[in-house]
Order: C-alpha cells, then sequence, then structure tokens
C-alpha cells in the first residue's frame, strides 16, 4: 500500500439528501433502506428496500459482526447483522446482507416511549439502548407535577439476543442536576451541569438491584401487567430498581464534563473547570489524582476550532493531543529515581506543511506604501494547512490524518498515512473533491479503500470511494 507506485483512484460518487453511513465495506443510505457494498473493485447494490414511512424510521444502528469460536442457536448468527433501533420503539436485528428482519423487540411499554440511542457496553458483546431525557412538556411543569426519572437503559446481551434488565436514571438517587449518562466498559457514567462527572460499578448495579429476571418472550406478570417480554404492547419490565446510591468509585470536575480514562498506569484527563482553561488538559493518576509531571498540556492555540485530546486506541497507553497545525504522540513513563511519580514525554510529532505561509503583520505595497494588519492569522486560518481528522487503522498500524488548505473558494484536503510506532510520513493522498470546513465530513481507511463522507448545504449528502490501484509493472521493473 506504501509502495511509490500505488495510487489511490476515485472509482465512485453518489450524492443523497439523507445521511450516509458507513460500516465495515457496507454503505448505508435512505435511513438504511439502500445498502452498497464498498468491497468490490466497484461498489455495487446489496439490497434496496422500499421506502419507510416516518413511523419506521431509524433512529441509530449498531453493526454486530460474529464472534469467533462460539457455537450459536441460530444459522443466521453466524453472519453479520445491523441492530436498529426505530422511532417507535423496536429493536429490529437485520441482515446485513438482505436486509431482513432476524429478530424484532419492543421495548417501550408503559414507563417509556422515548429510546433513541445505542452504544456498546462491552463491544459486540453488551449492549446499551438509552432513552432520550424525560422532560415533562410544559402545562405540566405549570401544573406542579413532579418528573424523577431522567433516562431508562436497557441492557442487553448480543448473539443470542437476550434481556439482561432495565434500569432508571432517577433524580432522587443520583441528583437533579444530572444532564446525561453512558455506560462503557462495566462502568455507569453520571454527568451533571455543573461539570461535575461520576463512576460507579455497572455490573454490581445490575447484580445488587436486580428485582427479577426475565427472558425474551417469557409471560409475565408484573406490577399489575401481564404480557409477553418484549412483545407488543407490553415491551420490557424495568426490573432493575436503584433504591440507594451505589458506592461511588470516582468523580471529577472538568469543563463540559470532558473526561476520559486510559494509559498504563491508570491516568485521566480533564480540563479545569472554568471558561478560562479551555484548551488546557490536566492529566492526573487515577491512584491518588496526583498531576503528572508535565501533565499540563496547552498549545495556545489561537483557533475558532479547540484543539483535542485523547487516549490513542491502539492500547498503548499514549496520547494524542491535535492542534490546527501540530500533531502531538505522547507516552507515560516513570520519572527517574522516582518509580512512584509519572511524566509525560513526547513520543513524535507531526507538523502541518506550512512552508509556503508568510504571516507578516506589516506589508510594504509596490508603491512604498506601509500597511499594517490589524489582526493576526487565527492558527486555523483557512489558507493555512490545518489538521481536520486524526484516526488510527489498527489492521495496518497506520496512523491516518487529514489536512486542509483553502484554495481561493476551494477547499483541498489530503489524507496521509504515518507510522504508528515513529510517526514518519509512508504516503500522501489527494482527495480529488473540493472540502468545505463549514460543513462536517468523514473519512474511512479501510484496508484497501479510503471513503470520504461530506454533508453539504440544505442537508445535501455525498460519499466519494477511492480502491488502492496498484501497478505492478512498474513495481517489477523496480
Amino acid at each position: 500500500m506504501c509502495q511509490e507506485s500505488t495510487k489511490f483512484k476515485n472509482v465512485w460518487t453518489t450524492h443523497s439528501a439523507s445521511p450516509i453511513a458507513y460500516e465495515r465495506g457496507r454503505i448505508y443510505m435512505d435511513n438504511y433502506q439502500c445498502c452498497i457494498t464498498s468491497i468490490a473493485q466497484q461498489p455495487r447494490l446489496i439490497y434496496q428496500k422500499s421506502k419507510c414511512a416516518k413511523s419506521e424510521k431509524i433512529e441509530d444502528a449498531l453493526l454486530l459482526e460474529c464472534p469467533l469460536g462460539e457455537m450459536l442457536p441460530s444459522p443466521s448468527d453466524y453472519k453479520a447483522s445491523l441492530i436498529v433501533l426505530t422511532v417507535q420503539n423496536w429493536l429490529l436485528r437485520l441482515s446485513a446482507d438482505s436486509g431482513e428482519v432476524l429478530e424484532k423487540v419492543y421495548l417501550a411499554g408503559s414507563c417509556c416511549k422515548f429510546f433513541r440511542y445505542l452504544s456498546w457496553d462491552t463491544p459486540q458483546e453488551v449492549m446499551i439502548v438509552k432513552s432520550a431525557q424525560n422532560k415533562l412538556p410544559a402545562a405540566a411543569r405549570q401544573a406542579g407535577i413532579q418528573q424523577s426519572v431522567l433516562f431508562y437503559l436497557a441492557v442487553f446481551q448480543v448473539l443470542p439476543l437476550s434481556f439482561i434488565g432495565m434500569l432508571e436514571i432517577n433524580k432522587k438517587i443520583f441528583g437533579s442536576s444530572v444532564t446525561d449518562v453512558a455506560v462503557s466498559n462495566g462502568i455507569l457514567i453520571v454527568m451533571y451541569s455543573m461539570g461535575l462527572v461520576r463512576l460507579y460499578n455497572f455490573k454490581a448495579i445490575l447484580e445488587q438491584f436486580m428485582e427479577q429476571p426475565f427472558a425474551l418472550g417469557q409471560e409475565f406478570n408484573w406490577n399489575g401487567q401481564v404480557g409477553s417480554v418484549g412483545k407488543y404492547p407490553f415491551g420490557l419490565p424495568c426490573n432493575i430498581k436503584i433504591t440507594d446510591t451505589p458506592p461511588l468509585l470516582f468523580e471529577a470536575s472538568s469543563l463540559e464534563n470532558a473526561f476520559q480514562i486510559g494509559g498504563y498506569p491508570w491516568h485521566y484527563i480533564i480540563t479545569p473547570n472554568k471558561k478560562k482553561h479551555k484548551g488546557v488538559f490536566h492529566i492526573c493518576s487515577l491512584k491518588d489524582n496526583a498531576l503528572a509531571k508535565n501533565g499540563i498540556q496547552d498549545m495556545k492555540c489561537c483557533s475558532l476550532e479547540p484543539d483535542w485530546i485523547y487516549f490513542h486506541p491502539d492500547m498503548s497507553g499514549r496520547i494524542i493531543h491535535v492542534g490546527p497545525n501540530l500533531i502531538k504522540v505522547l507516552k507515560l513513563k516513570e520519572v527517574k529515581n522516582h518509580a512512584d511519580q509519572m511524566e509525560i514525554a513526547e513520543d513524535f510529532t507531526i507538523v502541518a506543511n506550512r512552508e509556503n505561509c508568510v504571516n507578516n503583520n506589516v506589508t510594504v505595497t509596490a508603491s512604498g506604501r506601509v500597511v499594517k494588519k490589524r489582526f493576526a492569522l487565527l492558527d486555523d486560518d483557512p489558507e493555512q494547512e490545518t489538521f481536520k481528522i486524526v484516526d488510527y487503522e489498527d489492521e495496518l498500524d497506520l496512523l491516518s490524518t487529514v489536512a486542509v488548505t483553502q484554495i481561493g473558494a476551494d477547499g483541498r484536503a489530503h489524507l496521509d498515512f504515518h507510522c504508528n510506532e515513529h510517526g514518519s510520513l509512508l504516503k500522501s493522498i489527494p482527495l480529488k473533491e473540493s472540502w468545505d470546513v463549514t460543513y462536517s465530513h468523514e473519512v474511512y481507511f479501510d484496508k484497501d479503500l479510503v471513503l470520504h463522507i461530506e454533508q453539504k448545504p440544505n442537508r445535501r449528502f455525498s460519499c466519494h470511494v477511492y480502491q488502492m490501484v496498484c501497478d505492478t509493472a512498474r513495481d517489477d521493473d523496480s
């Protein structure tokens, strides 16, 4: 792939009035009613279903892949499928090859009518279905009616699809200022309006507060209701009742609830909870909250878009800090002669190409008149090459970056592949289409495929597919 003679050719472009999604070699359009494979040399249609009614609109989706080495109850379980959540609270498992409905579960009984989000607790093993935040209508609030339940979470084991339980996030237990919740890797994360983030042991909550286990399809008599679990109109019982505040594992205060855990030994990243500290990141030990040596990372960017930081997804424990013109890959290491203290050291950096950029505050015209600029250029000024996307390709162990430069009315972008260990540039791929920095973009690199999904004005969406082309004749000559 990184040979000089290897090129990436734009082989296919399509446009849509609705969002376009990409999952493991499949392009989904028309609210998942149309599926196109991108694996072939020329993308081709896998299936096209008839246009669905608004009541069947898909709100969210997750790709489900067969686990290796496990015996599964149904032959369809051995093939990839798509778990989708509809606006009417149906959870459907669809064949990834035909769109056929393999399983269906009705989620919302009398307790909740607004399930909207799918996520993984443990990838490809435990799935969370989250409701929108419960809010009373204005008339009900004016009438003095109180609403204590903020969110509902339904928990499923996948392949085979089985119901673990459903629970409430109640303000009487967690407080009235809760703004959002999430579950990841066995941890319940509760976020508050004042920037506070609290972590709880989710598995322990399920075990401690489970009132009665239920299986999908099981007949039940629950709180005066008689029906089948996961069938219409009864849906799922809320069988996990948190009656007391669970033991707190950890809490931190961070601007905009930004909080991440990673590294080895475990560390976390926060931004001090004041607006003046936006763009300043503190890296601290999870064990004792001690700030690591050189643990305050601040690029001092003067830009419209803020820099961002996260733990490297390659499980190396490193940290990636991305600014407009600089990517820093950082590592944790022991302080010399202090084995119990860690410091942040630079592993390598990737710098945007701004060799031709001249940013003089004073210029002289042809007539000799001196002109002073009132403002200096921003660090992410469109006329300067600026990093927009940084991603990691795990199968090839490559770090990919997208950098954009505005040239006249057009934005020109290129996708670069860097050695994940040392940061050296291995390959650069120019993208043919114009890149408008004012709209959202997604770029996927998947083996021999590059795919660019962009949103344009008036909710128009485009998808550009590039395939790897090898010039074997040139390789043989060399």
